[in-house]
């Protein structure tokens, strides 16, 4: 199998859970990705054990039109890298999970008569998996509501797939300080907003400083100063760019306090967390609010909007939480009644049938 695609962990996770799952049915298996220099994949994948082809390709929607022009110059280039890439490892099977790699892919493996795949995580599918839904043998959704977008008779409805790694072990919470723990993450790349009002936050915390814990991920940029905020304060800490072991952060927290994209919901909910969710404000077709209205009805969330996370709001809300352990453990049954372990399972088992056809 080829694993095209990446670029965010939205994107790249659901892959790996796909990648997991096809190697565990057959020790002969063998999985390639395909993504490019600049994604997330090139940091995560060599780490687990994956090989990487890179190809060089950019986004053309949204940008300028110089920077278009140049990015569809490399559309040629592209599909002669995939053409190349797909000879040498002749795969049975090549699945788009979304991002700049997964289109001159999955386009020249179709050309070449190898069955075809797409994994859409949102609720509207992006442009790529809109225009690759054309073409492909099979269509994995995440929301019944997207089938709407897609031939009926390619669509199967999996949900988003989940690493394995966040199937195991998560009834025991691993307690490592004694303390209420709350990780805070805003997608692979981190979020500004998120983590400034997380500062803003700790000088109403402060009667509470000794029965918290933070994981903190905040993405390169505010890492200096998010870990000096907490140092300042004299908060106990652990603030990195980047968490490589999110299922072993996941496991140990108490609350997490994130962005609501369809992999974080999907992660969160086979773990059975608690959650305060703040959702990207700019996503396209605001399907992250939508994400996390479907938590805040399960009573498996609350949310707050970008436009009214505030440091004294977000304090009140953690220290409402930290004092309402039954809360907690009502919120955290009630996300793990909607997690889908099977996702992975079910993709695999599609793929397996696409190829013995």
């Amino acid at each position: 199998m080829i694993i095209a695609g990446g670029g965010t962990g939205g994107h790249l996770f659901p892959g790996i859970a796909i990648a997991e799952e096809f190697l565990k049915r057959d020790g002969r298996n063998a999985v390639l990705f395909i993504g490019t220099e600049r994604g997330l994949e090139k940091k995560v994948l060599g780490e687990l054990g994956y090989v990487l082809r890179i190809l060089d390709v950019e986004g053309i929607k949204g940008r300028g039109r110089t920077e278009a022009v140049k990015a569809a110059l490399k559309i040629p280039k592209s599909l002669l890298q995939s053409l190349k890439i797909i000879r040498e490892f002749r795969p049975d099977i090549v699945m788009g999970v979304g991002g700049y790699a997964s289109g001159p892919c999955v386009m020249m493996a179709w050309m070449q008569g190898i069955k075809t795949a797409v994994a859409e995580q949102n609720v509207v599918p992006g442009v790529t998996n809109q225009i690759l839904g054309k073409f492909v043998d099979k269509i994995f959704v995440t929301f019944p509501d997207t089938k709407k977008w897609f031939s009926d008779k390619k669509v199967l409805v999996s949900g988003n797939p989940v690493r394995k790694a966040f199937l195991a072990g998560q009834e025991e919470k691993q307690k490592v300080t004694g303390r209420f723990n709350i990780l805070i993450f805003g997608g692979s790349q981190g979020a500004h907003a998120i983590n400034t009002a997380c500062v803003n936050a700790l000088d109403d915390l402060e009667n509470m400083k000794n029965q918290l814990y933070f994981v903190h991920q905040t993405g390169q940029e505010d890492w200096e100063m998010v870990s000096d905020a907490y140092h300042k304060r004299g908060f106990s800490a652990d603030v990195r760019s980047f968490i490589m072991d999110m299922p072993a952060a996941y496991q140990a927290a108490d609350l997490l306090i994130c962005r609501a994209g369809a992999t974080s919901i999907a992660e969160m909910t086979v773990c059975g967390k608690a959650a305060i969710l703040i959702p990207f404000p700019f996503a396209i077709h605001n399907h992250q609010t939508k994400n996390a209205e479907v938590l805040v009805g399960a009573k498996a969330a609350e949310m707050i909007s970008q436009d009214r996370l505030n440091g004294k709001a977000l304090a009140r809300m953690i220290e409402t939480f930290k004092n309402s352990p039954e809360r907690i453990r009502e919120m955290e049954a009630n996300s793990r009644a909607i997690g889908n372990r099977q996702a992975a399972a079910d993709i695999v088992d599609a793929c397996l049938r696409l190829i013995k056809e």
